[in-house]
């Protein structure tokens, strides 16, 4: 999960891409990069750390030109210490070509190998997004060797980007001279949504991640970019769109709308906020057929992303609404703190029990997900030393059992706390009473009603289907191999079992899913 931007301006755009990466920082608090072009010329600067503490006035200075783009950086692949891995990055062959990266490549290892014997192209950094970059450019000479770019070359070699990169990615770049282009993979698994403002001057354009970076921008959401469509717009202003993949289909991730996205934006047609209030419905529905003889006296929210799933839960239910937890604004969001040592002491940190509303009573905690369980742990935890009686806790989302390989940092399955586990045996893990976890099905409807024309989603976290076909359980074991400096433990009984289930597994759910379109 990244952020990124990218604007077309008649003025200078180092302020907007400024104040566009300050609302898209939930999205990385990594690292943090700008890019801004003037005439034939970039200008860059990026640094590890928060938008604020990246950029400084001098910096902002020298970020000179009417176009560029950003990027905010939560990192699933590379090494996250190095500032040479913070976006965007920069080739200055065939053509200077600057690019941002929101996802992760699932074949960063025969690119390069085909980089460096096949293209003769050198990549500095571990970095999958350097990687996308270099073949980029080099499509852009293997469709024609012209010494002048034109549209349509330009969309070849997006094209051939599709045809090579396997996984997930959403992707703005500046060709030196030229523009930006901005593209998304064929299955539109991260999202990307353009917009437009007029102007005296003519029309300016945005892409960015998330659609409250154009609302926050004062420019008008045009439309969600379509998988493996390719947006690009020229040094004249004008805009140019075709589709490049030679078989595009929708297989939005369904986790953006159960934590990464902010509630107020928009992704794909589809309200996150409206969509977390429907995931509350749904679970409320679960525990009035199944769990009615809880005595829950009052519902509490783990702040902030769960706070419409809870709160929508308790209508339903016809129970008691309360803030519980009092949450430091300044202490960094938990599922994204590298290392386990650091998240678990940010816990305390991060939130606060007002004991009142704990004490002497049945406490239903609601969050949005569990991934590690650290963080459910601790906070079951205060709801005990806050005097609570009973602590069931709900899930707005369904057991995260398999990793996320499409830039989501869960890569490794002796990281989840659900893999190998019960319901039962997960409530013990987290010291609850009680366990509820939202159903699949449940979670797929709650967004689906909102945009019927979203038949998929990619939910491989939850179910292990992979949709771009090519994760096989030696994948799994090399990236949590890599991950681990390869010193992992060997794979219990539970998780070679897994690995068989899902070699077996996932072309056949897949196959069966888009065939039911067919």
């Amino acid at each position: 999960m990244c952020g990124i931007i990218g604007i077309v301006s008649h003025t200078p755009v180092n302020q907007l891409l400024y104040d566009g990466l300050l609302v898209l920082q939930h999205r990385g608090q990594d690292a943090a990069g700008i890019v801004t072009a003037e005439g034939n010329a970039f200008h860059m600067h990026k640094d590890n750390g928060l938008v604020r503490d990246v950029f400084r006035t001098r910096n902002m200075r020298n970020l000179l030109g009417n176009s560029g783009i950003g990027h905010v950086r939560y990192p699933t692949a590379g090494n996250p210490a190095e500032r040479a891995e913070a976006q965007p990055f920069y080739v200055n062959s065939p053509f200077g070509i600057v690019l941002a990266h929101n996802g992760n490549l699932t074949n960063t290892n025969q690119l390069k190998e085909d980089l460096f014997r096949l293209d003769l192209r050198h990549v500095n950094t571990s970095s999958d997004s350097e990687v996308l970059l270099n073949v980029l450019a080099h499509e852009l000479v293997a469709v024609g060797n012209a010494p002048q770019l034109s549209v349509e070359r330009i969309f070849k070699a997006v094209n051939g980007v599709h045809r090579r990169c396997q996984g997930a990615y959403a992707v703005v770049a500046m060709i030196a001279g030229y523009g930006l282009l901005a593209f998304r993979d064929p299955y539109g698994i991260r999202p990307l949504i353009i917009g437009s403002r007029k102007t005296e001057a003519g029309m300016e354009y945005m892409l960015a991640s998330e659609s409250v970076a154009i609302d926050a921008l004062d420019f008008r959401i045009l439309r969600d970019v379509a998988p493996g469509e390719a947006i690009y717009i020229d040094v004249s202003g004008q805009l140019h769109s075709r589709q490049c993949a030679d078989n595009p289909q929708s297989f939005p991730c369904i986790f953006e709308y159960v934590y990464l996205a902010r509630p107020d934006s928009v992704i794909d047609g589809v309200s996150v906020y409206e969509t977390r209030l429907r995931m509350g419905e749904r679970l409320a529905e679960k525990i009035r057929q199944q769990w009615s003889h809880l005595q829950i006296d009052v519902v509490i929210p783990i702040p902030d992303t769960s706070r419409p799933s809870a709160l929508q839960l308790a209508n339903v239910l016809s129970l008691s609404y309360r803030e519980g937890f009092i949450r430091n604004r300044y202490i960094g969001r938990t599922f994204i703190m590298p290392g386990q040592a650091m998240r678990k002491k940010s816990v305390r940190q991060k939130l606060n029990a007002i004991g009142m509303e704990f004490k002497d009573k049945n406490v239903l905690l609601v969050d949005d997900s569990i991934v590690r369980g650290t963080t459910s742990r601790e906070i079951v935890q205060m709801a005990r030393d806050a005097g609570a009686r009973k602590v069931y806790f709900a899930s707005a989302a369904p057991p995260v059992r398999y990793p996320n390989v499409y830039g989501i940092d869960m890569p490794s399955r002796h990281e989840l706390l659900a893999t190998g586990r019960t319901d039962e045996e997960i409530a013990q893990e987290i010291g609850a009473d009680a366990l509820i976890y939202q159903d699949i099905d449940a979670l797929i409807e709650a967004v689906r009603e909102i945009n019927p024309a979203l038949v998929h989603f990619d939910t491989s976290c939850f179910n292990g289907a992979y949709v771009t076909g090519d994760i096989t359980p030696e994948y799994l074991n090399l990236i949590e191999a890599m991950r681990c400096g390869g010193s992992r433990e060997r794979p219990g009984l539970e998780t070679l079992q897994m690995d068989r289930n899902l070699g077996a597994g996932i072309h056949n759910q897949l196959v069966e899913s888009k065939n039911s379109d067919d």
